[in-house]
């Protein structure tokens, strides 16, 4: 419906938490665990010495250590928005997501069509390629091990017979590591596994064992190579620390020395972009002030606690218990209350938000209560729905919205995502082109971008990539808006004057938020345009000035 963080389901990681982040055991009593957290962090931040430098990445940062959270990064001294933090990461391995899109060339992780069979495949090993001339090199690795195995070639119509194969090339080639490159295995090594809570978790331990084990060690006959627990701690590693990187619609995800450090916040301090070449960067979202954490979600910004602590827990094996999910209104955001149908307030709030079995409870007129089983069901529901409506439906979004008003308030995260999806389809989809959108439709674009802006800064602060391209979306309908009314005299040159600022202002701001974006990327042709609207905007300023 939306776009979502290039982060796998997040980015991920449990032993390097930040602040407010605590691995919790069955049966512990919550209240003592936060209790215990702050003692714990005072006492660590005190008595544990910072570990200098960061895996032979260059940056502003540097390593600390804790008890409670393990490892991760603090700022080495004070840091501006926008300014890079990590630059240009090379990635120790990447490739195919798994549970993801299965038909990518394996050598350039291009889209390839479907039926793989009828395909071209690598004539040594018979896994797919985009053509004999695939410019990528990312298959050596798998191929190599393929062939020592003897069980090549693969039969042409293996991957369509048996898509999930995919899972485990990923994993094959962070084990290539191994042998190949030892200085890469050394720093993946050092990435958090959690085997043992995985093991406790049968639907990932065994799918990992069906998946990925079973078809390294007897399909491709590398059982000599390679253990069960070998390979089960590559998959533990993948699925904690990996960022899902690539443009949207291309399921690809990539481990990078040094970013694996980042804490998780759920209103973070940071953006991070990928290139062309997977070469990963981060930087400052807001103002960082020198020893302070450099923070990055590990899940979706535009969820509700509720979404986002389900998703750290069975993904990342942590339960969050940051400043954002210990507030039950969000940071004052609402955006996972729903409306009282006794009093009407936008106040039915989970009773503690770091229980997930607590009751849901009216703060405004107290006579009212839900039990967390059928909120968690009704999300589950609405959240189905809002992602089966096609990308670019925009009456069905509308729809939706008017549908849920009446359980929903206007802040509602699931709202919100609908807003977000119709504040880039309002000017840009068929029969909605901005030239093409009558007053009242260019008022409601503006309107929901106006409405998704204070949220944005508080869930996402700073120079974050949501707040640019809202600014982009904005200064339209503000632009046609004003000169139309102009035009029709509606307003005086006065009035154009002041409106034509407010859209130079949006543009300059999407211009310098979005230009940190790499080349090529489509955050980074929307700086572009915004540069030369801006141009273009100004000069009519100018022009409209002079006129008498």
């Amino acid at each position: 419906m939306h776009k979502k963080h290039k982060k796998s389901g997040g980015k991920n990681k449990n032993k390097h938490q930040q602040q407010l982040q605590l691995k919790r055991s069955p049966g512990d009593d919550e209240q003592e665990q936060k209790t215990e957290l702050i003692e714990n962090q005072q006492k660590d931040e005190s008595t544990t010495p910072a570990e200098e430098g960061v895996e032979g990445v260059p940056g502003p940062v540097e390593i600390r250590n804790s008890e409670v959270m393990g490892r991760y990064l603090v700022a080495t001294r004070d840091l501006r928005p926008g300014e890079w933090i990590l630059r240009n990461l090379e990635p120790l391995v990447v490739g195919p997501c798994q549970g993801g899109l299965p038909s990518l060339c394996l050598g350039c992780h291009e889209p390839l069509q479907l039926p793989l069979r009828l395909g071209f495949h690598c004539p040594d090993c018979g896994l797919p390629l985009c053509s004999s001339k695939c410019p990528g090199s990312y298959h050596t690795s798998e191929c190599d091990l393929l062939k020592e195995g003897g069980a090549t070639p693969l039969a042409p119509e293996l991957l369509d017979l048996r898509p999930e194969l995919y899972n485990a090339i990923v994993p094959l080639r962070a084990l290539a590591l191994r042998d190949s490159h030892p200085d890469k295995w050394t720093v993946m090594m050092r990435m958090e596994a959690h085997n043992e809570i995985r093991k406790t978790r049968p639907n990932i331990w065994h799918a990992n064992q069906q998946l990925v084990v079973e078809p390294i060690r007897t399909t491709w006959k590398l059982a000599d190579r390679f253990s069960e627990e070998e390979i089960h701690t590559v998959c533990g590693i993948l699925e904690v620390n990996a960022f899902e990187v690539g443009p949207q619609g291309r399921s690809v995800r990539a481990l990078y020395p040094g970013a694996y450090l980042m804490a998780h916040d759920c209103t973070p301090n940071t953006s991070h972009t990928d290139d062309s070449t997977s070469r990963l960067s981060v930087r400052a979202g807001l103002k960082i002030s020198k020893g302070e954490s450099i923070t990055l979600s590990y899940a979706y910004t535009l969820q509700g606690t509720l979404r986002r602590r389900q998703h750290l827990r069975e993904g990342k094996f942590f339960d969050c218990v940051c400043r954002r999910c210990s507030d039950k209104t969000e940071l004052g955001t609402f955006c996972s209350a729903l409306l009282c149908p006794k009093c009407g307030a936008p106040r039915v709030l989970p009773s503690d938000p770091l229980n997930d079995q607590a009751p849901w409870e009216c703060v405004a007129c107290g006579s009212y209560s839900a039990n967390a089983t059928s909120v968690d069901l009704l999300l589950r529901r609405l959240g189905d729905e809002a992602e089966a409506i096609d990308v670019d439906d925009v009456p069905a979004f509308e729809k939706f919205l008017v549908k849920y008003s009446k359980l929903l308030p206007p802040s509602h995260y699931l709202l919100l995502g609908v807003k977000h999806s119709l504040c880039q389809l309002y000017g840009k989809v068929a029969e909605y082109l901005i030239s093409d959108l009558s007053d009242d439709m260019l008022e409601r674009k503006k309107d929901i971008c106006e409405e998704l802006m204070p949220i944005f800064d508080v869930l996402e602060p700073g120079m974050s990539r949501l707040r640019g391209m809202t600014l982009y979306e904005l200064h339209a309908p503000l632009m046609v808006l004003a000169t139309r009314a102009f035009e029709a005299r509606n307003i005086n040159k006065k009035d154009l004057q002041y409106q034509m600022k407010k859209v130079a202002q949006c543009l300059e701001q999407a211009a310098e938020i979005l230009k940190l974006d790499p080349e090529g990327s489509s955050e980074r042709q929307m700086a572009d345009a915004a540069a030369q609207a801006l141009v273009q905007v100004n000069e009519w300023r100018k022009q409209i000035a002079n006129k008498k």
